[in-house]
Formats: structure tokens, C-alpha cells, sequence
């Protein structure tokens, strides 16, 4: 189960929320999923874990946590939705254009840009996915069928 001191424990204590055991087992499934998860997915995880949190409580609980800033979405592979933790309010990946692998990376180097956008527009940025497309080093390296 989930942390009961992790950052996203305490966002949802200091919003007001009471610390569920769904909410502790859907964040626990979260911090573990190697990043990225689909709704079907965390279903069938939390179903495995404990059968008696059903579906309602999971989409409510998703919800909140979207609503809160702790889970945002992204659309891959052209419909599917996945969920992702957001630690720290940003995201960053490269995707494959070829064998659609994600490459996790931390440091997006947009500090300054950030910065700057909310000086010139006024506004208090709270989080970003950065999201980057190319061909991965294992795919430029497979043998390529002649134009």
C-alpha cells in the first residue's frame, strides 16, 4: 500500500480528503506501474488487490486526483487514455516514432522558459508534459528497406 507520507498522501490530507484504503491501494498501483497506466490496467490491479473497491470508486478517486494535480492524462497511441503521477507537477518522455518505447528523463531544462512564460502571460504555471517523438538508438540501427 501507498506511503501514508508521500507527497500525494499529503496533497489529498491538505485538500481536506480522508486517506482511504482505495485511495492508499489506487496510489500504491500508481508509484509502481513504471510510470504510465491505463485505466483498464489499474482495473485489473486494483481487482487483484482487493476486490471489494469497485469501479465507481476507482474513476471517482481518479477523478480527485486529477482534480488535485496529482494524476494528469495523456493520449497514446492515438485513443488510449494513461494515467501518470505527476511529482513535482512535470512529466518528460521521448517517445519512438518506430517501436513506440517511452524514455523516462528528469531534467527538461525549461526553468527559464517557464519563467519567462509566466512573467510575459501573467499566469502561475503548475505542471507540464513534455513530450519529444524520434526514432530510438535500437531502432536507427535495424536495417532499412530501400526507397
Amino acid at each position: 500500500m501507498s506511503n501514508p507520507e508521500s507527497s500525494s498522501v499529503r496533497i489529498l490530507r491538505e485538500a481536506g480528503y480522508k486517506i482511504t484504503t482505495p485511495r492508499l491501494t489506487i496510489l500504491d498501483i500508481l508509484e509502481n506501474c513504471g510510470g504510465h497506466i491505463t485505466a483498464a490496467e489499474l482495473l485489473t490491479e486494483v481487482e487483484a488487490r482487493d476486490p471489494s473497491i469497485g469501479r465507481a470508486s476507482v474513476f471517482r478517486t481518479l477523478d480527485l486526483m486529477i482534480k488535485l494535480g496529482i494524476l494528469w492524462t495523456t493520449v497514446q497511441g492515438g485513443s488510449t487514455v494513461h494515467y501518470m503521477l505527476m511529482p513535482g507537477g512535470h512529466h518528460h518522455h521521448i517517445i519512438c516514432t518506430h517501436c513506440r518505447r517511452r524514455i523516462e528523463f528528469e531534467d527538461c531544462g525549461l526553468g527559464a522558459l517557464i519563467a519567462n512564460l509566466e512573467r510575459l502571460h501573467g499566469v502561475k504555471i503548475e505542471g507540464h508534459l513534455l513530450e519529444l517523438y524520434g526514432m530510438c538508438a535500437e531502432c536507427r540501427a535495424l536495417p532499412r528497406a530501400e526507397d
